[in-house]
């Protein structure tokens, strides 16, 4: 049915046709909507046998959602930013365990100094804990991805995070196809555990694993992802029939087939960038898109396929390693390994600054002529940088970088220190 919704309410909604037998929930900003939707849900009995469990931390709320899941129940929690690092010991459980929780992470970025609006630092932080990770670029993605998150994980023991970008998707109101119950049901089987913890039948799971069994228990795990990467594929196939849209999958491309130079990206940014990639074809430039949709597994394959032709990669991320550049971008590198390509890191986007088609058109144009830095930062104000750096270098005591930069920007009283 299409609404005119709220992305947080939406991805609610479709949450609650997949009938979760335990929500844990802890607030944080962007992601409260959803589990506030959830409470509302549970509270009037339409998500039928599901006990919603208010915690006191995020810590506990996934916490609560391990041993809901090794009990035998399908859980489901959500988080963002500093929530997702304060649950990390957690997390990595989780993934250990083989655990088939769903979590849903309102991208937002990590302090200090403090910021709520969107980047991928939270995700990115725990991009090697053993989840799936599913990127959303629109909300009618992220509706649909949930769907498909609970069947991969519970096919594959394995949880899954999707990700979805906080205020730009989380607070938009825009078109979604909400599905039925009955064609959520036709996609996705009642919860049936392989290991579950029961008095009558009793096992220990999580026991103590020295060196003579570690390699081969986290091999296993690496194996969880390498079938992954042939379900997800699966899954949207079979999704799309019940459906009736194409949702999902490893890699999605846009106007890429004959492109010169391709720009690879993953979340909300991806519908920005194929307004401009429009727009440079219309001035005769041969460029396209790929977007990435599971980030891990990374799509090595499937992304060298869909970029191995082009003369040039341009990967836009919101996250970075600090001394190192891009993130994504090393994915790339290896999935074109043996190949030429030149490839550049555009960094854009960090705690919520806009990404314009202005400034992205000047940066692929830059990148079409093989002349930009790599890797750039998009609208990088290198005047502020400069005299904080000027300032460090003169004094000792040279006071706190972010108080200062607000102050040279004007956006606070008083002078820098």
């Amino acid at each position: 049915m299409l609404k005119q919704i709220e992305g947080s309410q939406a991805v609610a909604e479709a949450i609650a046709l997949c009938r979760p037998e335990v929500i844990c929930a802890y607030p944080i900003t962007p992601q409260t909507h959803i589990v506030e939707k959830l409470s509302e849900l549970v509270r009037l009995g339409e998500i039928g046998n599901c006990q919603y469990v208010n915690v006191e931390s995020e810590f506990a709320a996934l916490s609560v959602a391990i041993g809901a899941s090794a009990a035998g129940a399908r859980a489901y929690t959500a988080t963002s930013s500093q929530g997702l690092l304060f649950m990390t010991e957690a997390v990595y459980n989780a993934a250990g365990l083989g655990l088939p929780i769903v979590m849903t992470i309102g991208n937002r970025a990590i302090g200090a100094p403090i910021n709520i609006w969107n980047d991928h630092s939270d995700s990115m932080a725990l991009r090697d804990a053993g989840w799936i990770q599913l990127h959303a670029e629109t909300n009618q993605d992220a509706v649909d991805l949930h769907i498909q998150a609970f069947r991969l994980a519970e096919q594959l023991n394995v949880p899954v995070m999707v990700c979805e970008d906080g205020f730009i998707l989380t607070h938009a109101y825009e078109r979604v196809d909400i599905p039925t119950l009955e064609q959520v049901q036709a996609y996705l089987p009642p919860f049936e555990p392989v290991q579950v913890l029961d008095p009558a039948d009793p096992v220990t799971i999580g026991a103590m694993v020295g060196p003579e069994a570690f390699t081969e228990v986290r091999y296993l795990a690496h194996h969880k992802h390498l079938q992954a990467v042939e379900v997800i594929p699966q899954l949207a196939s079979e999704f799309a029939e019940i459906f009736g849209r194409d949702s999902g999958g490893l890699i999605q491309s846009y106007r890429a087939e004959d492109a010169d130079t391709i720009i690879v990206a993953l979340g909300s940014v991806v519908g920005t960038i194929k307004d401009v990639v429009d727009e440079m074809r219309d001035d005769g430039v041969s460029v396209g898109a790929v977007k990435i949709i599971s980030f891990r597994p990374f799509p090595m394959l499937a992304l060298r396929a869909a970029l191995e032709n082009a003369k040039r990669v341009i990967v836009v991320e919101k996250a970075f390693a600090d001394g190192l550049g891009g993130i994504v971008v090393g994915g790339v590198r290896m999935a074109l390994r043996g190949l030429t390509t030149p490839i550049y890191t555009i960094i854009a986007g960090l705690g919520g600054r806009p990404i314009t088609k202005e400034s992205l058109h000047r940066a692929f144009g830059q990148s079409v002529a093989d002349e930009i830095d790599d890797p750039h930062f998009l609208d990088l104000d290198w005047t502020v940088i400069d005299h904080e750096l000027a300032r460090a270098k003169e004094k000792r005591r040279s006071g706190p970088i972010a108080e200062n930069i607000l102050r040279e920007l004007g956006l606070v009283g008083g002078k820098p220190v």
